[in-house]
């Protein structure tokens, strides 16, 4: 059969040059994190079932949606395409695809990534390998083999080609999440001129803006530019998400509220990404001392039915705050129970998150609604170093930060807050934001208090 190139430049084994079009399509909507990715898939697979590739990276999709039911969907994806290929010899470059989605189901998200890797270093512009490697690096909060990754093939997308522009929307974010605040505002407004729907980036000059203290400038940033983001799947959700953590630092707490009710939770999904939104916005106002009504009520009703899932702890961490927030002792004994199972079996990658900083984390969060901050503060200081392990941005896991560094003001322990302060701050280049003020404006008052009682 003869091969056809799609808009990216790899040959795949598509039987037509419609079917071709229809992958390229899904392709460069997965780029964009459109809405629209499953549709263009879907037209893939009903004109072309014998496709082995497509098969494949929609079992891989099913995977990066971090949810239980999906994982049988993704097996029968395997199957499917283990048989496509039987049927109709694939090229290298597609069996690596087949090879990774059976890695991950393996229990290796890691060798899912190996798998890619190998994909690039044959195909360098490769944009597919390239997102899907970023991805699951992100499921594992690996920056630094994201960015790694990411400028070993970025001299292979040359100014005309058409993934150039979403190629640098995730150096942007990559070097974001490693600290290089400059360089990554460079390239995501770059990459966003090449690419207006590049969400993706967009979102990591926010990251830039939040991890630098500049509110303003921030909400400077994404005002006018909703069309960057209004095409997206749930990502949508997430960029709404960002604007609101910028209002929060000012102290525009009506804001942040309102834009939950219509934008984070407009619509009331389970996803795991949007309960992370909701439940660390929530956690957040709460810290500040903001009433937040029956809003837990909602997310909690639905994280109890997700107290067995189990396929990422960053997941898990999230609904146990919808638990604690709405105070479900039940499902909370549920859910420690069984990341203990999941921590004991030892036999996945997963295990080992769960282990450590899983159950640690979780035992902190627990110790926290219940009151006992000396007890919280311990457990997530264990959790604390080994934290990034669990995935997601600094921006999303500064939740439990927050969590921590107030345990331990609030059990006393005013020496460990100030250095985590100081970490936090460091971090940050160096900049403090509204959070960071208001706990040392906090300390200090306590410190003050301490030598008047002395005198």
């Amino acid at each position: 059969m003869k091969n056809h190139s799609d808009m990216m430049g790899q040959d795949v084994s598509a039987n037509c040059a419609q079917v071709r079009d229809d992958w390229s399509a899904t392709v460069l909507a997965f780029l964009a994190h459109s809405a629209k990715t499953p549709v263009h898939l879907a037209a893939v697979l009903q004109r072309d079932p014998g496709f082995a590739l497509a098969h494949a990276v929609k079992g891989l999709f099913c995977l990066m949606l971090g949810r239980r039911e999906m994982v049988a969907v993704a097996q029968e994806a395997l199957v499917a395409a283990q048989a496509a290929a039987l049927a109709r010899p694939v090229p290298r470059r597609e069996a690596a695809f087949i090879a990774a989605l059976a890695e991950w189901l393996n229990g290796s998200p890691r060798g899912a990534i190996v798998q890619m890797e190998t994909v690039l270093a044959r195909h360098p512009d490769d944009a597919l390998a390239v997102k899907i490697g970023h991805g699951i690096r992100f499921m594992l909060g690996d920056s630094t083999g994201m960015r790694a990754s990411l400028e070993r093939v970025l001299p292979a997308y040359a100014p005309g080609h058409a993934a150039r522009g979403y190629l640098l929307g995730c150096h942007a974010f990559a070097l974001e999440e490693t600290g290089d605040y400059a360089a990554a505002e460079a390239a995501g407004r770059a990459g966003l001129e090449l690419a207006p729907d590049d969400a993706w980036g967009l979102h990591a000059v926010a990251h830039v803006y939040d991890m630098t203290g500049d509110a303003r400038g921030g909400i400077g940033w994404l005002t006018g530019r909703e069309q960057a983001w209004a095409h997206c799947n749930n990502f949508r959700y997430h960029v709404w998400w960002h604007k609101a953590l910028l209002h929060l630092d000012l102290g525009q707490t009506d804001v942040v509220l309102d834009l939950y009710d219509t934008q984070i939770r407009a619509d009331r999904t389970d996803d795991y990404r949007d309960i992370s939104n909701a439940t660390s916005l929530l956690s957040r106002l709460e810290l500040e001392g903001v009433k937040v009504g029956a809003r837990w009520e909602e997310l909690a009703d639905i994280c109890e039915k997700r107290t067995e899932d189990g396929c990422l702890i960053f997941a898990d961490l999230h609904y146990l705050l919808a638990l604690v927030g709405g105070q479900r002792d039940t499902a909370i004994t549920r859910m420690m129970g069984r990341m203990q199972r999941t921590a004991a079996e030892g036999q996945t990658e997963m295990a080992g998150i769960a282990a450590h900083p899983g159950l640690a984390a979780a035992t902190g969060l627990e110790a926290f609604g219940e009151g006992d901050f000396g007890r919280a503060y311990l457990h997530l200081a264990r959790a604390r170093r080994a934290l990034p392990g669990i995935g997601g941005s600094h921006a999303q896991r500064d939740v439990f930060e927050r969590l921590t560094i107030d345990a331990a003001i609030r059990a006393g322990y005013h020496e460990d807050a100030q250095t985590l302060l100081a970490e936090r701050t460091a971090l940050r280049a160096g900049r403090r934001d509204g959070y960071a003020e208001a706990r040392h404006a906090l300390l200090s008052r306590a410190e003050d208090a301490a030598r008047q009682a002395a005198q």
